[in-house]
């Protein structure tokens, strides 16, 4: 039987809190999940890339690709006029080990 240390005060960071749930939210989307599908095939992609295709307007690629670089879950590359996108294994991976240590 373990014994539970009870601390004098509760402490939520609600902050932090919030913005870890972000980056669970930015991964847990079909169409965002497709995106990063995506830029793994392909090592990187531009946005103009994604939207034709995945068949949907250039603006709501965008929107998606705020939330995954808002997330950490992509990286960007300029290259002159263009920017390309690809995924952070490493941040991936950390959300992914951090899911199932939270499920243990």
């Amino acid at each position: 039987m373990t014994t539970e240390t009870i601390p004098e005060e509760l402490t939520i960071d609600t902050p932090s809190l919030r913005h870890a749930a972000s980056v669970f939210r930015a991964i847990n989307h079909p169409l965002r999940q497709q995106m990063l599908h995506l830029m793994h095939q392909n090592s990187r992609v531009t946005v103009t890339e994604l939207y034709k295709h995945l068949n949907i307007e250039q603006s709501v690629a965008s929107q998606h690709l705020g939330i995954l670089r808002a997330g950490g879950i992509v990286k960007t590359e300029r290259q002159s006029k263009f920017i390309f996108y690809s995924v952070d294994y490493t941040r991936l991976e950390l959300v992914h080990v951090l899911a199932k240590e939270l499920i243990a």
